[in-house]
């Protein structure tokens, strides 16, 4: 239990500093309410992190030697990965982060892609105009949870819950979401200079496999 929560928090936490959602609640906070930002951003990533404990318990039920090798694999494999990129990344890589970051913000705004839709953007977007603080919470949202789809943190969560506990790994994984997010939100813009996306990635690389080879001594 402890090893589950402890792996997740752990992670995740690492995992998620610099990232591309880091920073795009480092500028929407940036621009709007700290309390809307917040609430928004943490709870696209808990949904995330919800549907991909779902996601790794689906994988569990495959045959128990099959998904402790799997996990062990995939924990390794990922951290050789992370390492490997870490390496090819130039020292100032976390700013081609904050770019792209910035491009999805202004790109959401520019194009106001809900109000394109044509029932439910209507009325989301009457909603908008009458609770301003609403449009920016669904936006937020939105943005977050695209963004996260895929990204080395939902990889993380579904490795990890497949491997230990899916309650303490959701527990440690949302604990880790909620520090980072708020991290972003009340200091990310006094920080991000010194974020180094390299450094980042290399340090969850190497947590990748410790926890790799620490699943493989506990056994099945």
């Amino acid at each position: 239990m402890l090893t589950a929560f402890t792996a997740s928090l752990l992670l995740i936490t690492i995992s998620e500093l610099g990232d591309k959602t880091f920073f795009i609640a480092v500028i929407l906070a940036m621009r709007h309410s700290h309390r809307t930002v917040f609430s928004s951003v943490l709870a696209a990533l808990a949904l995330m992190t919800v549907l991909s404990v779902l996601l790794g318990q689906a994988v569990a039920l495959l045959p128990k030697v099959y998904t402790h090798y799997g996990a062990i694999a995939l924990f390794l494999i990922f951290g050789i990965k992370l390492i490997y990129d870490a390496s090819k990344m130039p020292a100032k890589s976390e700013e081609a982060v904050v770019n792209e970051a910035e491009e999805a913000v202004d790109t959401q705004n520019s194009h106001h892609s809900i109000s394109k839709l044509p029932i439910i953007g209507k009325f989301l977007s009457s909603i908008a105009s009458r609770y301003p603080w609403l449009g920016v919470w669904t936006q937020a949202f939105v943005m977050t949870f695209v963004a996260e789809w895929g990204d080395r943190t939902q990889i993380s969560t579904i490795a990890l819950a497949a491997a230990y506990n899916p309650f303490f790994v959701t527990l440690g994984a949302i604990l880790g979401h909620a520090i980072c997010t708020a991290i972003a939100v009340i200091g990310g813009r006094l920080i991000a200079g010194r974020i180094s996306e390299r450094v980042i990635t290399a340090i969850g690389g190497v947590l990748f496999i410790i926890f790799g080879i620490t699943a493989y001594f506990q056994g099945v």
